[in-house]
């Protein structure tokens, strides 16, 4: 098979599985649940032999095997044991891995929140302020500050919203709004770009219709 073949029945693959999803927009068929399950598919077992080759492998079999890492152990162990979930009589020993890896983390995600985002949010905020720099520059650190202190009482819960606190907690919902308009706005771009590059590999790739 030449590789203008292989390449064109590649291209005719995708292409019915990309109308196979589109067809979504119909109704729900069985065009629709045979690409999905497709792709559940292959994503799983895509993971399970990345995570064996690059995790158990890489990251245990070999250090322990070629390296003499012995301390993988540890962590070779409680991964071990989270198969026991499996079984009923020892199932309870699933817990000391399971509480390890939520402790762990959240030990991880509390710093990792408190230096790639709150401190950098403050410091950002506070700068902001700075009268140096042009006049809508100040004006805008100005209304992120007044941003960021609304919003945050807003949430702010141990006292009823009313009087000076019910005003600036109804400035905070407007922000709150405006940031989620945005978000939702980035989502949806993110969302067309998408269809519009697989709208261009039908009409350009596959069926060479545009250049």
């Amino acid at each position: 098979m030449s590789p203008q073949t292989t390449q064109m029945f590649e291209f005719t693959l995708a292409a019915l599985l990309t109308l196979c999803i589109f067809s979504y927009l119909y109704r729900d068929n069985p065009f629709y649940r045979f690409a999905e399950h497709i792709f559940a598919g292959i994503s799983a077992g895509y993971y399970a032999g990345l995570i064996w080759h690059a995790v158990i492998v890489q990251q245990l079999w070999v250090p322990i095997t070629h390296e003499g890492t012995f301390s993988l152990f540890v962590p070779g162990i409680l991964g071990a044991l989270m198969f026991t979930r499996f079984f009923d009589r020892i199932s309870f020993l699933s817990r000391i891995s399971i509480a390890f890896v939520v402790g762990n983390t959240a030990g991880i995600s509390i710093m990792q929140q408190l230096h790639g985002y709150v401190l950098p949010q403050v410091s950002d905020t506070i700068t902001g302020l700075e009268t140096s720099g042009t006049w809508y520059a100040l004006v805008g650190g100005w209304v992120i500050f007044a941003g960021v202190v609304t919003t945050l009482l807003y949430f702010y819960f141990s006292k009823e919203h009313k009087g000076a606190l019910g005003v600036t907690a109804r400035i905070g919902i407007v922000f709150i709004m405006v940031s989620f308009g945005a978000h939702f706005g980035y989502t949806v771009m993110g969302r067309v770009s998408l269809l519009i590059g697989r709208m261009q590999f039908l009409l350009r790739d596959w069926l060479g219709l545009i250049n």
